[in-house]
C-alpha cells in the first residue's frame, strides 16, 4: 500500500525530487516532460484564484490566440471567469498571468521564458509560438488531476515557483500516423494533435495513402474515395465495415481543412504524405490506366510489398498526380510534401514498353535511374509551386534530385549520405524510432516487426558523430513512425506512448543533460499525466527475477513490477489472472512444476499484457 500512496501523492503534486543534470548535484525540480534546458526552483507557490486574469501585451498576431487558449483551459476546469484583457501600460498586476511577445533576433521562434513567483506568472517570447509552448509547461507544473478537474474539484490550483528558460535541439520534432493500413477517425487525429502539442512537439507526418486505402477526397478523382477507400478484407476482423461489408473509411476535404485549422491553432504542421511511385495500389485499383498492366488490380488486402506501382513511362501518371498535388497544396499550408518514394519494385518497369522507352529518351542507366526521374520531374512540379519534397532514403538511389529532403529509415547511413551531399535530413531509423514495434516480446505483441523498448529510443543520437558541424546543421530533427499494419486505431496510444514522451526528449532537450534516471524520475509522474488525458498507454508485465527454471525440491519465485506501479496479480495454476487474482506481496516457493501467469493492475482498473513463467521440478541426479 506504501508503494500505490506515494504514486497517488506524486500524480497530485505533479513534481518530484529528480536527478539534475549529469554534472550537478542532485536537486528538486518539476517533473517537466521533455526536460526543460534550464529550471529553478524557488520556495512557495503561485495560487490561482476567482480573480485570476490573463493579461498580455505585444503586437504579433496570435498572442490573443494563446490567452485565449491559456483562460479557456482554466475556464473549463476551475469555474473562475478568468478574463483575457490587454496589460495597460504602468499596471502593476497581482495574481495573473502575464503573456508577453517582443520580437527578438537572437531568439528563436520556439524559445520561451516562464518566470512564476507567489505573485505573478510570468511568459515571455518572441513569437505566439514560443508562448503556447511555455503554457505546456504550466499545464505539466499544475497537479496531474488539473487536466481532468471540474468546477468545485479541490486540487490545490498551485504552480511551484520556479524560473524557465527553454528551446529545443531541433525544429522538427514528428510523428508519423499511418491512416492508410488504418482508418482514424477524424477526432482521434485532433487528439493526436493536442497529444502531440502537449509534449512539444511540432509536427504531425500524416500518411494519406497507401496500397490499403486511399483516405483523403480529391475532387477531379472521385474514384480514389470511391474504390481506393476501401477493402473487402483485413486483417483485423473485428473492426467495422459498412453497409456493403467494405472495410475502410476517408477524410473529405472539409474535414481535412478543419484538422489543418486545429494544428494550426496547436502550432503543429500537418506534412501529407501522398505515396509514390510504390504503395499505390488503392490508386490503380480506382484508376487502373495509371499501372504498366493496366488491369487486375483491387485495393490491398494483405501487408507487405506488392509489384504494381505507378508506370513512370506513362506521361497521364505525371498529370494524375499533379492534379493530385495541386489540390493537396491547397488543403495543406507545410512547407513540405511527402512522396514517399520507398520500396517501389522496379518488375512491372522492367518489362514494360513505356518504362523502357522511357529510359532510352531521357538517356537513363537503369529502372533506378528511372525512379530518380520520377522523384525529380515531381519535385520540379512542387518547387514551381512553392514546395519542398521530401521523401525516404530510397530516393537516394539513382541520383537524390536537387532539393530534395531525405527522410533516412532504413539505418542512418542515409541521413550521413544526404547531409554530406548538403541535403536536408529528418532522422527516423528502425533502430530507435519505429513505434509500430513490440515494446516486450509478449503473445500478443507485433513481435514479428521488431523489438523497440523506451530506453532504446531515450538513447537515440539524430545527428550522426561522423558530421562535420556544418553538414549536421542539415539534420532538422527526428520523428516517431507510427505504422498501423498490427495497430488499428484502439491499439495506437499502447505502441506509440510512452516512447512518444522519450523522442520528445530527444528532439527538445539539449544532448548534455539528457539522463535515463532522470528522465524514468519524472515518468513517474508524467504518467499520472497521460492517464488524466485518458492515454492508453504501454503497461511492462511483471519480470520474474532467476535465470532457471528448473529445480529438484524446491525454487523461491520472486516477482519484480518494473513500472513500479499499480500490484502483480498471479496464478499458479496456469489460468489467465484478473484482479480478483492474488497479489504478489512477498516471495512464495514451489514445490511442484508450475506454470506461473501474472500481470501488473493499476488502480485506474488498466492492466499490462499478461506473461507467462513455467518452472520445471525435476528428479534428483544422486
Amino acid at each position: 500500500m506504501l508503494r500505490r500512496s506515494v504514486a497517488l501523492t506524486i500524480c497530485m503534486l505533479g513534481f518530484q525530487t529528480v536527478i539534475a543534470a549529469p554534472g550537478t548535484d542532485q536537486d528538486a525540480g518539476p517533473a517537466i516532460v521533455p526536460r526543460p534546458a534550464e529550471v529553478e526552483v524557488s520556495p512557495g507557490y503561485f495560487q490561482i484564484k476567482p480573480s485570476t486574469s490573463v493579461l498580455v501585451r505585444g503586437e504579433a498576431q496570435g498572442i490573443y490566440a494563446v490567452g485565449n487558449y491559456l483562460a479557456d483551459w482554466l475556464r473549463q476546469r476551475t469555474g473562475y471567469e478568468v478574463p483575457v484583457r490587454t496589460l495597460k501600460r504602468g499596471e502593476e498586476p497581482d495574481g495573473d498571468f502575464v503573456l508577453v511577445s517582443a520580437a527578438r533576433a537572437d531568439l528563436g521562434d520556439e524559445y520561451y521564458r516562464l518566470n512564476a513567483t507567489p505573485k505573478l506568472v510570468t511568459l515571455f517570447a518572441p513569437h505566439p509560438r514560443g508562448l503556447f509552448l511555455g503554457v505546456q509547461t504550466i499545464r505539466q507544473l499544475l497537479p496531474a488531476a488539473a487536466e481532468t478537474a471540474t468546477p468545485g474539484d479541490e486540487i490545490g490550483w498551485q504552480l511551484p515557483c520556479v524560473r524557465v528558460a527553454d528551446e529545443p535541439r531541433y525544429r522538427w520534432r514528428g510523428m508519423l500516423l499511418d491512416c492508410g493500413r488504418h482508418f482514424m477517425d477524424k477526432e482521434f487525429v485532433k487528439r493526436y494533435i493536442d497529444l502531440l502539442a502537449y509534449d512539444k512537439m511540432n509536427v504531425l507526418h500524416w500518411h494519406l495513402t497507401e496500397d490499403q486505402g486511399w483516405r483523403i477526397e480529391i475532387k477531379k478523382y472521385p474514384k480514389l474515395t470511391e474504390v481506393g477507400a476501401w477493402r473487402e478484407a483485413t486483417r483485423d476482423s473485428e473492426q467495422p465495415r459498412d453497409g456493403q461489408g467494405r472495410y475502410g473509411g476517408f477524410y473529405t476535404q472539409e474535414d481535412v481543412k478543419e484538422i489543418v485549422e486545429y494544428a494550426k491553432s496547436r502550432y503543429i504542421t500537418i506534412v501529407p504524405e501522398i505515396e509514390m511511385p510504390g504503395h499505390s495500389m488503392a490508386a490503380l485499383a480506382s484508376y487502373p490506366e495509371l499501372g504498366c498492366v493496366g488491369e487486375g488490380y483491387t485495393v490491398g488486402t494483405r501487408w507487405g510489398v506488392y509489384s504494381d506501382v505507378y508506370c513512370a513511362g506513362n506521361d497521364k501518371v505525371f498529370e494524375f498526380l499533379q492534379d493530385v498535388l495541386s489540390e493537396v497544396i491547397e488543403l495543406f499550408p507545410s512547407e513540405y510534401i511527402h512522396i514517399g518514394g520507398d520500396e517501389c519494385p522496379k518488375v512491372r518497369w522492367e518489362k514494360c514498353p513505356k518504362c523502357q522507352a522511357r529510359i532510352k529518351a531521357e538517356g537513363l542507366k537503369d529502372e533506378h535511374e528511372l525512379q530518380s526521374y520520377f522523384i525529380r520531374r515531381i519535385e520540379k512540379f512542387l518547387n514551381g509551386k512553392g514546395r519542398r519534397l521530401i521523401g525516404w532514403d530510397e530516393i537516394l538511389e539513382g541520383g537524390l534530385a536537387p532539393n530534395a529532403t531525405v527522410q533516412s529509415w532504413r539505418g542512418m547511413r542515409g541521413a550521413v549520405a544526404a547531409a554530406t551531399a548538403g541535403h536536408d535530413v529528418v532522422s527516423s531509423p528502425t533502430s530507435h524510432c519505429y513505434l509500430d514495434y513490440a515494446q516486450a516480446r509478449l503473445p500478443g505483441e507485433p513481435t514479428q516487426m521488431g523489438f523497440l523498448d523506451l530506453k532504446t529510443v531515450y538513447a537515440f543520437e539524430p545527428t550522426p558523430a561522423r558530421l562535420t558541424p556544418e553538414q549536421a546543421r542539415h539534420i532538422l530533427g527526428a520523428e516517431g513512425n507510427m505504422w498501423t499494419e498490427h495497430a488499428p486505431q484502439k491499439r495506437v496510444d499502447w505502441q506509440v506512448f510512452p516512447r512518444l514522451c522519450a523522442l520528445a526528449e530527444v528532439t527538445w532537450s539539449p544532448r548534455e543533460s539528457r539522463d535515463w534516471d532522470d528522465f524514468a524520475k519524472r515518468m513517474k509522474a508524467h504518467y499520472c499525466r497521460l492517464d488524466a488525458l485518458g492515454v492508453t498507454y504501454y503497461i511492462p508485465a511483471p519480470n520474474v527475477v532467476s535465470r532457471e527454471t528448473t529445480f529438484t525440491d524446491s525454487m523461491e519465485v520472486v516477482l519484480e513490477n518494473p513500472f513500479e506501479r499499480g500490484e502483480i496479480h498471479y496464478t499458479l495454476d496456469g489460468s489467465e489472472p484478473t484482479q480478483n487474482a492474488p497479489i504478489y506481496a512477498k516471495p512464495f516457493r514451489l514445490t511442484e512444476t508450475t506454470e506461473i501467469k501474472a500481470w501488473t493492475f493499476l488502480e485506474n482498473g488498466r492492466a499490462s499484457g499478461v506473461v507467462t513463467f513455467r518452472f520445471e521440478q525435476q528428479a534428483s541426479q544422486e
